[in-house]
């Protein structure tokens, strides 16, 4: 396949990404893969291979995909994706599936669309970002073998002892919203992963992000909460707010954040930029 490169995260997906690899040997003959170790890896295969590839096909889940989009950020190249991650929020948003055959399809067609991305202090997020509750969640899940299960488990533990985060917005317009939240988010898609949607109205070609500020709620709103999010209902309520915004700057009393999925300590202040049509992706 002419200028197609396949960049494979081994340790994604239980790193059981022998079955891709053989499917994909089986439909294309002597395909360009890496199978990289390291972010640093991934960088340098890219770096390689830019002036003779078109496509970079990320194998894993977000963070794999954001490490890919990092290299190809307002460039010609294009992103293309085979999920293989614990949650796949990008890819589901991106119409990406599990079935390489459709993914092959996709890749003859060419045929492409420009996304937005954003960054937080410079580092580059292409789905959904936070502090606050999801942050500390993501640090905590971080030491588990991963899986849909103890992402669940590693969230109930963490939200009884969780002490909200203090938000102090130094945007103009915006110091009303100054308080305590259980956790801020800032999405560009509608979904963390595991089709949880936390900004069901959030697109990612409109040159906006969604900041999600939701405060601690009772136990009592707990399946509320749920049921709305995995059924696209979240909306502004007593405990939710919805910022759409290109840009703003604000302080936070913590260091742990999650940038797509990934654990990352960011020191405050805070600035988030989104930077408009800036990704190339499969259609």
């Amino acid at each position: 396949m002419r200028n197609v490169a396949f960049i494979i995260n081994p340790f994604s997906a239980k790193k059981n990404y022998h079955p891709f690899l053989r499917a994909l040997k089986k439909r294309i003959s002597d395909p360009v893969y890496y199978i990289s170790e390291s972010i640093e890896d991934t960088y340098h295969f890219i770096d390689t291979h830019f002036f003779d590839t078109d496509i970079f096909v990320a194998v894993g889940g977000d963070g794999t995909i954001s490490t890919v989009a990092q290299k190809l950020i307002n460039t010609d190249k294009i992103l293309a994706i085979f999920p293989a991650g614990s949650g796949n929020g990008f890819s589901n948003e991106t119409k990406f599936s599990k079935n390489i055959d459709d993914l092959l399809t996709k890749i003859k067609t060419r045929k492409t669309k420009q996304i937005d991305t954003f960054t937080v202090n410079g580092r580059l997020s292409i789905n959904v970002s936070g502090t606050g509750f999801d942050g500390k969640v993501v640090k905590e899940f971080e030491k588990t073998e991963r899986g849909f299960k103890n992402y669940i488990k590693v969230s109930i533990k963490t939200f009884f002892n969780y002490k909200p985060v203090q938000i102090k917005f130094l945007t103009d317009n915006y110091q009303q919203y100054n308080g305590k939240y259980l956790m801020l988010n800032i999405a560009n898609t509608r979904q963390f992963g595991n089709n949880a949607y936390i900004a069901p109205k959030a697109s990612k070609s409109d040159g906006l992000v969604d900041l999600v500020l939701v405060k601690k709620f009772p136990l009592t709103y707990s399946p509320f909460f749920a049921f709305r999010m995995f059924t696209k209902r979240l909306k502004d309520d007593q405990y939710v707010t919805y910022l759409p915004v290109s840009e703003i700057e604000f302080e936070v009393n913590t260091k742990n954040w999650h940038l797509d999925g990934e654990f990352n300590k960011i020191e405050s202040p805070i600035s988030v930029k989104v930077q408009p049509k800036s990704l190339n992706i499969l259609q």
